[in-house]
């Protein structure tokens, strides 16, 4: 996945890429030629989600694992910090940009607040549906004994093979915290929907608009981000010896190069994740694609980072699937926390049909994973 094992070089070498995208790429965004314009399309997302988001994913839980182990904090949320990090900034910037065109054009403004809220709350629906699908195959490879393909049919994607053949276990703490972080997701995500049907609904939508169209105000906003933070801090402290692996990069590096990693790969996203929202907004105007599937379907990519660590930690026989579990949802709880950043600042709005699907789309696989994780540590219990 990546083309350098510097990982430090390798992140000056996303970061130009995301300069060259901004200053070179976008501006061909306004061209007056459609063909030009797709091309740039093209290239801003297939470099951004293609190469960008998954070598800094692949950075971020390399430099996550290291933090754990000499901070003692639990990996799952400092994975989560960095994983949802690409998925909080392309609904921020989405917002930003909203807020920048509300004064002379509502009505883009609007969309730019679709696009955000669409790819906030998509990219839950990719990453818990994605590790439901991975504990569930480790839970067959369980039962069965015997190690299977991640996919069917797809044997470059991996396999997954049984606990019992695991060179480490995950701790039965991280299960109880996996079911426990689950079920405050399942109400946070929950408060954040009855609130926009209570407190949300606008009488007066600009035209252009089909239907009802509903905003998560900033009161709730702020109220919702509080909780997030609390929900984080208590679910703070690690449950496992955490081990490095000697194909870590940053294993031996001292602590300040693991911090500027980080601070220039979140420059990196900041950059791309603006050139990637002003080429969603492009496509929907060429293309005539309601910016709420737009904003969907960009959610994969801002859930990228998190897809690669669940899966890796899958089919990676270290016992770190606890780590991968916890990591996913609480980084679903950070999305939430950028959803509501995204209310304070006022840039947040989905329309009746699309709250109501995305909401429930979200909640059935969040009950869906909290069964495959109940089934997981029942697992360790008939074995303990």
């Amino acid at each position: 996945m990546t083309v350098s094992k510097n990982h430090f070089l390798l992140v000056f070498i996303l970061l130009a890429i995301s300069i060259l995208l901004r200053l070179v790429l976008v501006p061909f965004l306004d061209s007056g030629n459609v063909w030009l314009r797709l091309a740039s399309i093209s290239l801003i997302l297939a470099s951004g989600a293609g190469f960008i988001l998954l070598n800094i994913a692949k950075i971020i839980e390399e430099t996550t694992e290291v933090i754990s182990k000499r901070t003692k904090l639990a990996s799952g949320l400092l994975q989560s910090l960095g994983t949802a990090f690409p998925d909080m900034v392309l609904g921020i910037i989405a917002a930003f940009i909203s807020l920048q065109v509300r004064s002379t054009d509502y009505l883009r403004a609007v969309n730019f607040a679709i696009i955000a809220a669409a790819t906030t709350f998509g990219s839950n629906i990719y990453n818990i549906g994605h590790a439901a699908w991975c504990i569930s195959r480790q839970n067959l490879a369980n039962e069965k004994n015997k190690a299977l393909l991640m996919f069917p049919f797809l044997k470059n994607a991996g396999q997954v093979t049984p606990m019992n053949q695991h060179s480490d276990q995950p701790a039965m703490e991280e299960m109880d915290v996996a079911i426990d972080v689950s079920n405050v997701l399942t109400i946070l995500t929950a408060v954040v929907a009855m609130s926009m049907v209570l407190f949300g609904r606008i009488l007066n939508p600009p035209q252009g608009i089909q239907g009802d169209l509903y905003q998560l105000v900033r009161p709730v906003g702020i109220v919702i981000f509080v909780l997030s933070i609390l929900s984080l801090f208590y679910f703070r402290k690690n449950h496992r010896k955490t081990s490095v692996g000697k194909e870590n990069y940053y294993a031996e590096k001292p602590q300040l190069i693991i911090w500027l990693s980080l601070f220039f790969s979140g420059i990196a996203i900041l950059l791309t994740a603006e050139s990637m929202v002003k080429a969603i907004e492009a496509f929907c105007g060429i293309t005539g694609m309601p910016f709420v599937v737009a904003g969907v379907l960009a959610g994969v990519i801002g859930c990228l980072g998190e897809m690669i660590v669940v899966h890796d930690f899958t089919v990676n026989p270290r016992g770190r699937i606890g780590d991968a579990v916890v990591g996913v949802v609480m980084d679903n709880i950070v999305t939430i926390m950028g959803a509501a950043i995204v209310a304070i600042m006022g840039g947040i709005f989905l329309g009746g049909n699309a709250l109501i699907l995305i909401f429930v789309v979200i909640l059935t696989l969040n009950t869906t994973l909290i069964w495959q994780i109940s089934k997981l540590k029942n697992y360790f219990i008939k074995r303990a």
